[in-house]
């Protein structure tokens, strides 16, 4: 039998320790991994299912989504989670108006306006006809916005004091991002 020369860090004996080391390697990388992947999606983006038909045909009950809760300044037309300080229930909706801003809702039309502007929404399926206990017109309050959801005579949003207008402490976030279901997962409009 030849010798057989051994380089360093090597056995003669098929290399066991070479594999070893890949292998630690592979177990490594899948770790650190998951850690960002769970880091990620419990401080910078965090996952929520819709539950119900209130944004719907936008969303959809079941659907999932990311919200960016940090770094987030809301504004007219995004689409938001708010936590409704009930269990741990949260709602979706869309801002229409923002602090200072004039709302008002002709609901023989359905038009919905914001300071006197009438909204063209491509988002809702039917006109606003669905009235609330709210008196309009309104003017949102400072710190304040005014959230409807997209489908607008099923949805509790602040035409009804029992949401009234939200104060951004009560946004979690925005909803950038749909996971699921995998057919139309992409962004949000």
């Amino acid at each position: 039998m030849l010798p057989v020369e051994e380089k360093e860090g090597q056995t003669a004996a098929g290399e066991p320790g070479r594999a070893y080391r890949e292998l630690f390697s592979w177990v490594e990388t899948i770790v650190v991994s998951l850690v960002i992947v769970s880091l990620l999606f419990t401080f910078i983006i965090r996952p929520v299912r819709v539950e119900g038909d209130s944004m719907r045909e936008t969303l959809h009950n079941g659907d999932i989504l990311t919200i960016l809760p940090f770094f987030y300044e809301a504004e007219r037309g995004d689409i938001v989670v708010l936590d409704s300080h009930e269990d741990d229930k949260l709602y979706i909706k869309r801002i229409i108006a923002t602090e200072g801003q004039t709302v008002d809702i002709d609901f023989v039309t359905g038009a919905v306006t914001v300071d006197g502007e009438t909204l063209i929404e491509p988002y809702i399926r039917e006109r606003t006809k669905l009235e609330g206990d709210v008196q309009f017109p309104l003017v949102v309050e400072k710190g304040k916005y005014f959230v409807m959801g997209d489908n607008r005579n099923h949805s509790e949003d602040s035409r009804f004091s029992s949401l009234g207008q939200v104060s951004k402490q009560d946004i979690i976030g925005e909803a950038i991002f749909r996971l699921y279901p995998f057919s139309a997962i992409g962004g949000i409009s």
